[in-house]
């Protein structure tokens, strides 16, 4: 999971410290005292002046023990890191191109790169601490992307009128579908009642598998047959929920391309007729770049509101994942890492931060 994104900032990371060490190294070369030959004859003046002068270099190292044992002022211990502008450039053009190929956004890549060098101005430490901090430069400038929007799904429901509306959208063969029973499914283990349109009235295959999951989940199917107008689904769903007091209404659309007109019209209309609490794009993972052009064009027609990554588990690259939420402002709700129903979790940010620089079994 996220091999390219990993191995693309392990690289960055490697060069970068290769980069500091060297130009620590010259530092303290240049700033090296020249060694001056002992004179053979010392007046008795030199020698009080050299007795006094080793007695006061004592002293002021013995404060420093001290300060140092009472952690005061430990920035005079450390020393700051010079780095060369045009070798960090060269480093950072290197990690653009990197993680391009993870299909990354470009705007994910320059926010990470401004960090990068914000942060690299006010680093400092010893040589045996340099790996340490290029390892946190770097886990900050992802941090930052990843928790910029975030939201926790079920507070929202909680807090939300009842019934509270979700409208499900996407581009065709995402796991759209999948996705909705999977998140009835967590609703219900977390004490929710459901209730689910089969609004994808133009692909008779949806339906039906959603009548599927239905039998196996436990939740109340709202269908009308195939052809049939999905907002009239829809609206019969949110009705069927009010008059028995149910807590969520999740409303499945056909696929669509963010390119075709008519049917992003059809969406239109059955947002307006199901005033949604709530409207999650559901994105696949493996579609990398697209996902994230794909998210931002449904956001321009309907306004989403969170997003659900499918095949999170199949990504190599990871550049989707890091890169969705930050691009529309909108947070990551829930990904998929499997197959089953207990296989969409809720997206954790430093889950992922702990996937990318290899603290994770498994990862």
């Amino acid at each position: 999971m996220f091999k390219f994104l990993k191995k693309s900032i392990k690289k960055f990371e490697d060069e970068l410290e290769a980069e500091i060490q060297e130009a620590l190294e010259k530092e303290i070369k240049e700033e090296k005292p020249e060694e001056k030959k002992p004179s053979k004859k010392k007046t008795v003046e030199e020698r009080i002046e050299r007795s006094i002068e080793q007695e006061l270099q004592k002293s002021v190292e013995a404060r420093k023990e001290i300060e140092k044992v009472v952690e005061k002022k430990p920035e005079k211990t450390r020393r700051k890191i010079p780095i060369d502008e045009k070798k960090l450039d060269d480093l950072l053009w290197d990690l653009e191109v990197s993680l391009l190929e993870a299909d990354v956004a470009l705007s994910v890549i320059e926010s990470i790169k401004t960090d990068v060098k914000e942060e690299l101005k006010y680093i400092s430490g010893s040589r045996s601490e340099i790996s340490k901090t290029v390892n946190e430069v770097l886990k900050k400038a992802v941090s930052r992307i990843l928790k910029s929007n975030t939201q926790d799904f079920l507070e929202m429901v909680e807090k939300g009128k009842k019934p509270f509306i979700i409208l499900f959208v996407g581009v065709n063969g995402s796991g759209k579908t999948t996705a909705i029973a999977k998140l009835a499914h967590y609703l219900q283990k977390n004490g929710k009642t459901v209730v689910v349109a089969a609004a994808d009235t133009f692909r008779a295959g949806a339906i039906e598998q959603l009548e599927e999951h239905a039998k196996k989940i436990g939740f109340k199917l709202i269908k009308h047959d195939f052809g049939a107008d999905p907002a009239a689904v829809a609206y019969d769903a949110v009705e069927h929920a009010k008059a028995k007091h149910k807590d969520v209404v999740m409303i499945d659309t056909a696929g669509r391309m963010q390119t075709n007109i008519n049917l992003m019209e059809e969406m239109e209309k059955i947002n307006r007729v199901a005033n949604p609490d709530l409207v999650l794009f559901v994105g696949d993972a493996l579609s990398g770049n697209d996902a994230v052009e794909q998210a931002r064009r449904f956001n321009e027609v309907v306004d989403l509101d969170g997003v659900i990554l499918t095949k999170v588990d199949a990504d190599a690259k990871g550049g989707a994942a890091l890169s969705i939420a930050y691009t529309i402002g909108k947070p990551l709700f829930f990904i998929g890492v499997g197959q089953g129903y207990d296989d969409q979790i809720p997206f954790d940010p430093d889950w992922m931060i702990k996937s990318i620089f290899g603290e994770k079994e498994g990862s």
